[in-house]
């Protein structure tokens, strides 16, 4: 797996249209659709197989949501991994003051490997009564796909590889529901999730944040797709940054000229 650091900013391959690589970057990303009501009827499997609906987990208390697979061996794991970092820094608890989601978005992982998870994370968070604030679910495509839409989680999978290309990120519902706050990366600053908490407890609803997104996408090594379009990236940032630099150079060389040309005052 292959993290990158890319603003949602339209980048286009042009000859490539169904380029998987392309797609990652065209296709991708994490929409914010603050206000927008979550389909609370929809039907997963939590950790011990039973299947229950989002409306479990909404009651009195705002819910993170997270979306991820369990098998993504670098950058879903980032993300859980900056979730159970910042809630360590919470005087508030999961469980308590708030509910937190984790779904996969391959519906074939198995709700054993959202237990073995779950049991990880529970053991990192190491926070008394978390257990039951914090909810791995695996769940049908249908209802994975209704759920990454109404969030604006937009991810694409990749045949070939049986990889997903998808944006790290974390959302924020009020109690009813309702999308608050987007939390953009892998590190979430503990300020920043407190108020958006506080925020989406109230049922009020924030403001749109800036988008820089880390990108997730597998490397093919016998196909070189990925690694051609990321080089491609990599040379035009390394052109620019060198057109940056010599035209400052470039300046400074000319501002010291004119300085030395011009005539001694008496």
């Amino acid at each position: 797996m292959l993290p990158l650091l890319a603003f949602v900013s339209a980048v286009t391959v042009w000859g490539q249209p169904q380029n998987p690589a392309a797609r990652a970057f065209t296709e991708v990303g994490i929409d914010q659709k603050l206000d927008h009501q979550i389909p609370l009827e929809l039907t997963f499997r939590d950790d011990l197989g039973k299947t229950v609906t989002l409306q479990k987990y909404f009651h009195s208390r705002p819910v993170i949501i997270s979306l991820v697979y369990y098998n993504c061996p670098m950058l879903c794991t980032q993300v859980l991994n900056g979730m159970v970092e910042t809630f360590r820094t919470l005087n508030f608890t999961a469980g308590k003051e708030f509910d937190v989601i984790t779904v996969s978005i391959d519906p074939g992982e198995s709700f054993e490997l959202a237990a073995e998870k779950k049991e990880q994370y529970i053991e990192a968070y190491d926070r008394a009564g978390t257990g039951d604030g914090w909810h791995f679910l695996t769940g049908e495509q249908e209802s994975i796909a209704r759920l990454a839409d109404a969030v604006g989680f937009r991810y694409v999978y990749d045949e070939q590889t049986g990889q997903f290309a998808h944006a790290s990120g974390i959302m924020v519902a009020t109690p009813e529901g309702k999308l608050a706050r987007y939390l953009y990366g892998i590190e979430y600053g503990a300020k920043d999730l407190r108020f958006s908490l506080m925020e989406a407890s109230q049922n009020r609803i924030g403001s749109p944040v800036d988008k820089l997104l880390l990108l997730c996408y597998h490397y093919d090594p016998m196909t070189g797709k990925y690694g051609v379009l990321v080089a491609t990236l990599l040379r035009i940032g390394g052109a620019l940054a060198v057109l940056a630099l010599g035209g400052f150079m470039f300046r400074s060389f000319r501002r010291d000229r004119q300085k030395s040309l011009q005539p001694l005052k008496s």
